[in-house]
């Protein structure tokens, strides 16, 4: 609606707009109106109008059926009818909107959605409604919730909307551009450029967009590239309306006259055929909003802002009995509407009050509406109070539903037992100053406790097996006790000793003397290290993962992709999963299933380990399958879908975990009900047996497979509950099979503990005298003597304790849908042979996770995996399989026997994995990198209020895409998470116990080379969900402010975005200039071959002597004088790179080393003079600054970076 040249009169209202403070009624508005209304403090009406009985409405004749107040005083800006719901929506000139729920408008819900400026047009989709202010598009949902709130620029001026499709929309308003934007994304997708500014007005057919200008002119543009097709000059002055039904537009405005505008009482029809105009329509109200209402004939109801309202035919003549009147309660009518039913037409007054005319009693806004959802009514209110102060008051008063069941607190004397509360100890201060006389005993309060509490703690009846009373201690110190511990030593929990230096003086390698990598135990939720490398080491899922990228800012798939392909990198030297941790902890899912650890409690040791771990095991496949299914690639990652796993329609995971059920369901009635289902891994269920009767472990994972159980089921027959017994039958068996042993108590563990005890003497019965008692071959004896790992000589006593774990299990599919599952040994079935189209699958032991009971560091998890012969050849150069124990950053080989040893006191197991035989061979293992060169190009910034004038730097263009070898200035910034833990040991000295968390907030590169050398191409400030504890401004430069999309002025971007740009330098092999890179790579956590770091730290340092700020390095080579308040990584970047030309000048390239030995000794000696510090006096040079003219060199770049910066 364009407000342009209406009734001068509405000025009148403005002022009135804020008048709902005042409960006093408007002088206009008609006292029968409100009755049995109540009006807020604030004088709004909080309840529906009633309609009075005597209102009688005549079939196929519009007829006024309801009205109600929407906001007391407040005009009314726009209305709609929902298109999914039963619900009208009012939006008023104060910015609150309001819903209507059915013909009897009753009040559903009402919110702001604006503080300040009006609501301009509402649109419904299916999950909210969407709000139009002035630059502001906010979508809610219709209760009111924000679902998203986005911010235009703020010289915007917004007036229409139009929904094209589900996901997107057109936004248009009185500037020279339409935008486009994607609900799905909530980001600007496309800016069209418009001829004619003040777009007020959009409709849209199969045809054509329609532009309603301020102008008074309507242009048709085309569907696909918004061009303008025709255009239709209508009014002189202004349009007010229009509207498009079938080949017919017709359209309603303002003319020029000499006293100004004048509503034109001629509306200007368009036959859309012929592409001209035919005979204008005259009719006998002042037009002000006009809509087909199709029901018959293309009949046109033009309305009047005084209230009047005439239906007519577009090519007929307009016939003045056929003109109506809604009686408004103010004096203009400021809004129209008609349902998508054409039973419904409302009108918005400038009082606030809201009109609904309909053409029969009882109409319906849309052809098929939804259900509406409501609040539960609350069902206290209704019951009597209680008074608690009277002893002989009825319970009674508070109704219970009868019934004949048993209650649940009525329990039999069988499952209960009286548990009386021990008394706590007394205070040992107390018994030493008590006073006894006679029996009774005296002393002084301690004060040690609140008066008259004492705290109970309480020890559980059924303690659980590994509930040992935790000791805290620190991790410092941890030496080896004097007494004999249980837990082995390559078991217990690493940690990582800290020294002023942080972690570059830690020996890695004494706890890790492979080529594999650890990963790094100090982050927060870093208890899953295990399961991350158990994923890492099955080659299919490693391959998959790798090749996936998606949009998703969080996608766990993605940020295991980026964590394997450190793994792949490394040479030993442990990563750290904080980017995969990081965007675990934004999971929902994971929050709710109790998978995000305080560090209180991490540190501690309070969590169950192996129920977390178990329940991390189900949620992290479920959501990889979730992340795989997810197959539509995003332009910006266009290539990353192209994986030769998927086929259309299920994920890769699901071909390798999902196994396929049926899922029967048998009532006592005698009704069967069968449904499919599938699972990603199976939860052992135990046998209810206290005889110590041998059980197979194939035994119960078949019991635990094909599970059969009693329990409560809905039966459509009995429509009732009943016991039902049900079933599960195996339709599909997976290619990897994961099991959750569930050893969570005493119980379990005891099953554990007996069958493995049954198992060793069954086996020491069979091998009789063959048998010894200790470990005769070592692993590399055995490969001497020619034994395959997998065919071992002859165990040893040792090795077969706490043995019951099989290393094959065979499983069989019958014809009959049902499993046979047995342990397998080649001794006992022969090699294996290709038997899978009989249905017949063995299943190697990869992987188990164990539980490790230390009450000293509070438990770890490690895991044992059999890494494959991929793994050895890209690491090592040579082809076996081996054992190995991953305990964080501890890597080391161990016996094949080991892994499956479970010494129930400190060592249980949590989860299994096996893996069909040759499971490699059915799948492409084949890796393409998904990270293209178009990540570099120019992105949109997050912020909402970044300007172009703001940009610090020009993206790469397509001929300056980086090659082998080039160079990149690169510098980062942090800000910090958590602060730093330490401690102050007896001698004073401080002790690190876990060093500060920190967050890149901004990352920046510069080219290195060629006509813009030293002009930034990426400067990304890093947006982050985590509280931000310290910004460090003066070391980083970054302010409060600038991580927020909101009102951030900077470059704003997602940490994943930067880290595919990154990635695709890394990958393409360009060479990274800068100061303390180590640092910073692994803060961004990446990983970077060393051929690819120039870090100018070590190049200008000398062996055993300091390390060289860059400040001191740009002052005394450069004369620059650098990082002055704060740093800025722009400047620092590019002051790397100049000092990496100045190394290979005074080196020659390298190839003088002693003279340049010389010139780094000329700097120690001038450093310790300084104090290493840079003087303030600006008369003050450096030492070279005659022989190296670097100002002329500085001065040089900022020249070019200025111009280019312009351009």
């Amino acid at each position: 609606m364009n407000f342009e040249g209406l009734d001068p009169g509405l000025a009148e209202y403005a002022p009135a707009m804020h008048s709902a403070l005042d409960p006093v009624l408007d002088a206009h508005l008609n006292p029968s109106l409100l009755q049995n209304v109540e009006l807020d403090p604030e004088g709004v009406a909080l309840e529906a109008l009633p309609v009075q009985e005597s209102v009688h409405i005549m079939e196929g004749v519009y007829s006024e059926l309801h009205s109600v107040v929407a906001e007391v005083g407040v005009p009314v800006s726009v209305s709609h009818f929902d298109l999914h719901e039963e619900m009208l929506w009012v939006g008023s000139h104060g910015g609150h909107a309001t819903s209507f729920f059915g013909p009897a408008l009753e009040r559903y819900s009402s919110f702001q959605v604006n503080g300040s400026d009006d609501i301009r047009q509402i649109q419904s989709l299916e999950n909210g409604i969407l709000f139009l202010t002035k630059n502001n598009l906010k979508y809610m949902a219709r209760g009111g919730l924000i679902i998203f709130d986005y911010l235009l620029d703020e010289s915007e001026d917004m007036h229409s909307l139009l929904l094209t499709d589900s996901s997107t929309l057109l936004v248009g308003g009185l500037q020279n551009h339409i935008l486009e934007i994607d609900l799905n994304t909530v980001q600007e997708t496309q800016k069209y450029a418009v001829e004619i500014p003040g777009v007020t007005i959009m409709r849209q057919t199969n045809r054509f967009f329609f532009c309603g200008h301020t102008s008074g002119k309507v242009s048709l543009r085309d569907l696909r590239s918004f061009k303008v097709e025709h255009e239709f000059d209508a009014f002189s002055g202004s349009l007010s309306d229009f509207d498009v039904h079938g080949n017919l537009l017709a359209a309603c405005g303002f003319s020029s006259r000499l006293t100004g505008l004048a509503c034109d009482r001629f509306l200007k029809v368009y036959d859309l055929r012929m592409m001209r105009a035919i005979t204008p329509l005259q009719v006998h109200v002042d037009p002000a909003f006009l809509r087909f209402i199709p029901t018959y004939t293309s009949r046109l109801a033009i309305i009047s802002q005084s209230g009047q309202c005439q239906f007519c035919e577009p090519t007929g003549l307009a016939n003045p009995a056929d003109i109506f009147h809604v009686n408004p309660v103010g004096p203009l009518l400021m809004t129209f509407d008609v349902s998508a039913s054409k039973q419904a037409l409302a009108f918005g007054d400038s009082e606030g009050c809201v009109h609904l005319w309909t053409d029969s009693p009882e109409p319906s806004f849309n052809p098929y509406s939804r259900e509406t959802e409501f609040a539960l009514p609350c069902l206290v209110d209704s019951l009597p109070p209680l008074d608690w102060s009277q002893d002989l008051l009825p319970l009674s008063l508070i109704p219970v539903p009868l019934t004949t069941d048993t209650l649940l607190s009525d329990w039999p004397a069988a499952n209960s037992a009286p548990a009386p509360r021990r008394a706590p100890p007394v205070d040992a201060e107390i018994l030493r100053t008590m006073k006894k006389v006679g029996f009774i005993g005296y002393a002084p309060n301690p004060r040690t406790r609140l008066r008259n509490q004492i705290p109970y703690r309480l020890k559980e009846l059924d303690s659980e097996f590994d509930s040992f009373s935790q000791v805290t201690e620190s991790p410092i110190g941890r030496e080896e006790e004097p007494h004999l511990h249980m837990v082995s030593k390559k078991y217990r929990k690493v940690t990582i000793k800290y020294s002023k230096l942080g972690l570059e003086d830690f020996d890695f390698k004494h706890y890790n003397k492979t080529l594999f990598a650890g990963l790094e135990p100090h982050i927060p939720n870093a208890y899953c290290n295990c399961m991350i490398q158990v994923l890492y080491f099955l080659e299919p899922v490693r391959c998959l993962i790798q090749n996936h990228l998606c949009q998703k800012e969080f996608c766990l798939a993605c940020e295991l992709g980026f964590l394997f392909h450190m793994l792949d990198l490394s040479r030993g030297d442990p990563c750290q999963g904080s980017n995969f941790l990081r965007a675990f902890r934004t999971i929902p899912e994971a929050s709710a299933l109790g998978l995000i650890l305080a560090d209180s409690d991490e540190a501690s040791g309070k969590g169950n380990l192996a129920r977390l771990i178990q329940r991390w095991n189900r949620f992290i496949l479920t959501q990889l399958h979730q992340d795989m299914q997810e197959l539509e690639v995003p332009q910006a990652y266009r290539g990353a879908g192209g994986s030769s796993f998927c086929s259309s329609g299920d994920s890769v995971i699901g071909q390798l975990f999902s196994c396929e059920m049926e899922n029967c369901s048998l009532c006592r009635c005698g009704s069967e009900t069968v449904r499919a289902s599938s699972t990603l891994l199976f939860t052992l269920s135990y046998p209810e047996d206290k005889t110590g009767k041998n059980y197979d472990f194939a035994q119960v994972l078949k019991r635990s497979i094909c599970l059969e159980q009693n329990t409560q089921a809905w039966c459509d027959n009995c429509e009732k509950y009943q016991p039902t017994i049900q079933t599960r039958n195996i339709r599909h068996l997976p290619d990897i099979l994961v099991i959750n042993c569930e050893v969570n108590s005493s119980k379990e563990a005891d099953f554990w503990r007996m069958q493995a005890e049954v198992a060793f003497k069954m086996a020491v019965k069979k091998h009789g005298g063959e048998i010894s008692k200790n470990k005769e071959f070592s692993l590399a004896d055995r490969k001497e003597l020619g034994s395959p790992e997998g065919v071992l000589l002859c165990p040893s006593i040792e090795e077969l304790k706490n043995v019951w774990l099989p290393f094959s299990i065979r499983m069989k599919m019958t014809k009959n849908k049902g499993l046979d599952v047995c342990n397998w040994t080649e001794v006992q079935w022969g090699p294996a042979r290709a038997e899978e189209e009989h249905g017949v699958y063995v299943y190697d032991l990869m992987a188990t996770v164990v539980h490790i009971l230390d009450s000293r560091t509070g438990g770890s998890l490690v895991a044992h995996i059999k890494v494959g012969e991929t793994y050895h050849q890209r690491k090592e150069g040579v082809t076996h399989q081996q054992w190995y124990l991953f305990n964080d950053f501890l890597i080391e080989p161990i016996d094949k026997y080991e892994a499956v040893q479970f010494d129930m006191n400190w060592k249980v197991p949590a989860i299994l994995y096996y893996i069909k035989r040759n499971l490699n061979s059915r799948y492409n293992l084949n890796i393409k990198n998904p990270i293209e060169a178009s990540v570099l190009l120019a992105e949109a910034s997050l912020a909402r209020k970044q300007r172009k004038t703001h940009t610090t730097f020009i993206p790469l263009m397509l001929n300056e895409m980086p090659q082998v070898g080039d160079l990149v200035g690169l510098d980062a910034e942090f800000v910090t998470l958590n602060e730093e833990e330490a401690e102050l040991r007896s001698d004073g000295t401080k002790s690190t116990i876990k060093p500060s968390q920190m967050s890149v907030a901004r990352i920046t590169c510069v080219r290195g080379q060629g006509p813009n050398e030293g002009i930034p191409f990426i400067d990304d400030y890093i947006s982050t969900q985590e509280q931000v504890v310290d910004y460090l401004t003066q070391y980083s430069g970054i302010k409060p402010g600038d991580l927020d999309a909101k009102i951030s002025s900077k470059h704003l971007t997602t940490l994943k975005s930067t880290y595919l740009k990154l990635r695709f330098l890394i990958d393409i092999g360009v060479k990274f200039v800068g100061h303390g890179l180590q640092k910073d790579f692994r803060v961004i956590n990446l990983m970077v071959p060393k051929d690819q770091v120039l870090d100018t730290v070590y190049l200008f340092h000398m062996p055993r002597k300091r390390m060289i700020s860059l400040r001191f390095l740009a002052w005394y080579f450069l004369d620059l004088k650098i990082q002055g308040e704060t740093h800025d990584s722009i400047e620092d970047a590019r002051t790397a790179l100049q000092l990496y030309r100045k190394y290979l000048e005074l080196s020659k390239n390298g190839t003088e080393p002693e003279s340049f030995h010389k010139v780094l000794k000329g700097l120690y000696e001038k450093g310790r003079k300084m104090d290493w510090k840079v003087p303030e006096p600006e008369s003050q040079t450096s030492p070279k600054s005659k022989a190296w003219d670097g100002t002329r060199e500085t001065g040089l770049d900022a020249a070019v970076f200025s111009s280019v910066l312009a351009l």
